[in-house]
């Protein structure tokens, strides 16, 4: 049984009517998706800006509502669940997010902000305990216990992005959604948070939904990847075959602009022409065929079906044979 399994979830936000018709109108940010992650394992989220991944990655933690599917966390229905009946179970999956410095409250020191969910969930059973509770977190996360007493605006964006994951680890949880936790930092920083969030899988077994743009970086921190598009899932696999063999033309298109390490790694770089459609007004048919450089006249008028293709990915692609 998976950790966290979602269910033909949909997020559909109403926006201003039309002028004229007085229609209502919606954004699809997230349009009828499906994904499973297992006790332990980490599953990254790809997707240019705006496909709806950071939406999905909020509304799996009901931070956002949804508007029709399931979110069933280890085995229980979540998605109707009321705010009291949730709480306890907020304990068990908590979130990185993208920006460290917006994330923190900048009235409250490093202490206090890692030590509020310990005091909400009653994990301490002393103000000893719970310092010496936030103490062992900052060393897990590579920070020197003394740092406690100082306020957010007094460290790096990395050094803050340490402290939200210490904030996010204190409660034990066993799924962490990470909301492009490295995006906002240098490249140098991006390495080392990396390799921290592998240490602590490596040492805490939590499992990992990874939300990124960046492709190289999922591949190198999660076992599955599922990329999404204009809300939707296009494909999914196991992370080496995705990356080394995509099927989806978007996929291929994400990939070609990875910069390659050695001369040997480089891929054809593949442009696309257009822009991102509206999730407002999504295209018919398949999502990516105003801009798929293969797209015939089926892609245009029949929505492909996500299923999976020869080499076990899962595909919606009408081109991809079964």
């Amino acid at each position: 049984m998976p950790l966290l399994e979602v269910q033909n979830l949909k997020v559909h936000f109403p926006v201003q009517r039309q002028a004229l018709s007085g229609a209502p109108l919606t954004v699809k940010a997230v349009d009828d998706v499906s994904l499973k992650v297992a006790a332990g394992e980490a599953v990254g989220l790809v997707g240019e800006s705006g496909c709806g991944k950071s939406t999905l990655g909020r509304s799996v933690l009901r931070l956002l509502e949804p508007t029709s599917g399931r979110i069933v966390f280890d085995g229980q229905d979540i998605t109707a669940l009321g705010a009291r009946a949730l709480r306890p179970l907020r304990r068990q999956f908590q979130m990185v997010f993208q920006d460290p410095f917006n994330s923190l409250n900048p009235r409250m020191t490093v202490g206090q902000s890692i030590g509020e969910a310990l005091d909400i969930h009653r994990l301490c059973a002393s103000s000893a305990a719970r310092q010496a509770r936030v103490h062992e977190l900052l060393q897990q996360v590579g920070l020197a216990p003394d740092i406690a007493g100082r306020f957010p605006h007094q460290f790096s964006g990395g050094q803050r992005q340490r402290i939200g994951i210490a904030r996010a680890l204190a409660v034990e949880p066993r799924l962490i959604v990470c909301d492009e936790p490295v995006s906002a930092l240098d490249v140098s920083v991006q390495a080392q948070v990396i390799n921290l969030l592998q240490d602590i899988q490596r040492d805490s077994g939590v499992a990992y939904l990874f939300i990124s743009h960046d492709l190289a970086v999922v591949e190198h921190l999660c076992q599955r990847i599922v990329v999404m598009y204009l809300g939707r899932v296009v494909e999914s696999g196991e992370a080496r075959a995705v990356c080394r063999t995509p099927q989806h033309p978007y996929t291929q298109v994400l990939l070609s602009s990875v910069p390659a390490v050695t001369p040997s790694a480089k891929r054809e770089r593949i442009l696309l022409s257009g822009d991102v459609p509206s999730p407002i007004h999504p295209p018919s048919g398949c999502p990516f065929h105003p801009r798929c450089p293969v797209a015939e006249s089926r892609c245009r008028t029949e929505r492909p079906e996500i299923r999976r293709a020869a080499n076990s990915h899962e595909v919606a692609c009408h081109l991809v044979p079964g």
